[in-house]
């Protein structure tokens, strides 16, 4: 996969895994996500279709938003916290000292993820953007630290417990296309 699909699939997986899925963020992107098999050439393409289809069956969920919530924002118990350092942190808190080492990772990187919320820059979704922001700008043996040393540290227990949610279907399928994407990268 060359570099400028690789950044492509990552801005379109993370902004997925990010922003609300009716939110003006998404919005323009839901005919590429339908259409995410086309995108590149996929170890397991049927498993990819199966899923886009999935999606195009749930994109028009109006539980869709309150899923999204559930799933990210945490209404009630949180049942796939999408933040590393719940994963990586021996308390399993947000804020922990992973956290503060992808935060100095990212400051090295002079990169600053200013999102407007006041959250963790360890977000799944977040990751995948930064991933493919340091591709764009010609930083591909930083991008792919980050992927070996901040998110591949979590992302397959995340993914696991992401794919067999029973809050939403579109996100079980996102699930295993990010799964996918993450298998297409190199890892050295």
């Amino acid at each position: 996969m060359d570099i400028t699909t690789c950044a492509t699939l990552a801005k379109l997986l993370g902004a997925f895994f990010y922003y609300p899925p009716n939110g003006q963020e998404v919005k323009p992107l839901i005919t590429a996500l339908l259409h995410i098999d086309q995108l590149t050439e996929w170890q397991n393409g049927s498993l990819i279709s199966e899923q886009c289809q999935i999606l195009a069956d749930e994109v028009t969920n109006p539980e869709l938003d309150y899923q999204y919530s559930v799933l990210f924002e945490g209404q009630g118990s949180m049942p796939t916290p999408p933040w590393g350092s719940v994963y990586l942190d021996e308390e399993h808190l947000l804020m922990g000292e992973s956290q503060e080492r992808y935060r100095e990772f990212l400051q090295q990187q002079g990169l600053k993820l200013t999102s407007g919320m006041n959250e963790p820059e360890d977000q799944f979704g977040l990751m995948l953007m930064a991933f493919a922001i340091l591709l764009e700008n010609n930083k591909p043996e930083v991008a792919q630290q980050l992927i070996t040393d901040h998110l591949l540290t979590w992302s397959a227990l995340y993914l696991h417990r992401l794919k067999h949610n029973d809050v939403s279907s579109f996100y079980r399928s996102l699930a295993v296309i990010a799964e996918q994407y993450l298998m297409l990268l190199p890892t050295t």
